[in-house]
């Protein structure tokens, strides 16, 4: 016994000059080693606002946010689809800052839901209708009620947003109905998910007319505008913009920004216009 002691006590000071005394013993709980954080997860920082917006504005706003980037440093990801799509994935608790639509009646699904910042929900942008065919269509053909778009259409198909659901749609629908040519082309429809597939429909020659925004024409040479739709034909084209209950606080800066001067030169550049009403 008394030589196994003398020997504990030997090993005991071999370890504490090896510094390797203050070890826990084996079966003793060991307290785990911090994790280590990446800059990401700092607590306080700003991850990237994420912006969900309507396919139409794509081009401006992303100048627009670069804009906004340059100026405040906080980064910005979009993301594009129909106010339709968009609004359904923040129901289901996609984690958007905004949501900037192409008509009023999404974002007040959203609010009726309760999933908007209280106070936040301004009217951003406007824009108009119009007829397009390809760029080497030689189609004429001016709107007015009754006009010949059946005629025109030929065997072929009109392409529009699907007007169940998609704004640019919704608005074609009634602009049609007004007219009273709705009934003459509803059965010849090529329905794209958002208004800029329906664009690449005509781009693409797939169909020989279409119905798209302005601005949607502007940013498609291969697409030629043959008629604007008159502005009492349809709704007000509206584009709502609100951040959404989730939204970090640099969310703020981004959408005073958006309602600032410098992003509404820009966004005019692009072809919108001021909003109808606000």
């Amino acid at each position: 016994m008394e030589v196994t002691i003398a020997c504990m006590r030997r090993a005991t000071a071999v370890l504490t000059l090896l510094g390797l005394a203050a070890l826990p013993a084996v079966g003793q709980d060991t307290p785990a080693a911090p994790a280590q954080s990446g800059g990401s997860s700092t607590p306080g920082a700003t991850r990237a606002l994420v912006i969900f917006a309507a396919a139409s504005v794509t081009e401006a706003l992303e100048a627009v946010d670069a804009a906004f980037t340059q100026h405040t440093g906080v980064a910005v990801k979009a993301s594009y689809a129909a106010s339709s799509v968009l609004a359904r994935q923040i129901e289901a608790g996609a984690a958007a800052d905004a949501f900037l639509s192409a008509d009023e009646p999404w974002m007040d699904y959203l609010q009726t839901r309760g999933l908007l910042a209280a106070g936040t929900r301004a009217n951003l942008l406007g824009n108009t209708l119009v007829l397009i065919a390809p760029a080497d269509s030689a189609t004429r053909l001016a709107i007015a009620p009754h006009f010949g778009l059946a005629q025109a259409l030929g065997t072929g198909r009109l392409a529009v947003a699907d007007p169940d659901s998609v704004p640019a749609g919704r608005y074609a629908m009634a602009a049609l109905r007004s007219l009273q040519v709705w009934d003459d082309v509803k059965e010849h429809l090529v329905r794209g998910e958002n208004v800029r597939a329906a664009l690449a429909y005509v781009a693409r020659g797939e169909a020989p007319l279409g119905i798209v925004y302005s601005t949607d024409a502007r940013s498609q040479p291969r697409v030629k505008v043959l008629a604007s739709f008159p502005g009492d034909s349809h709704p007000p084209i509206v584009y709502p913009v609100a951040l959404t209950n989730g939204a970090q606080p640099a969310s703020a800066q981004w959408l005073q920004f958006v309602r600032g001067d410098e992003a509404w030169r820009i966004f005019a550049r692009y072809g919108f216009s001021r909003p109808p009403r606000d």
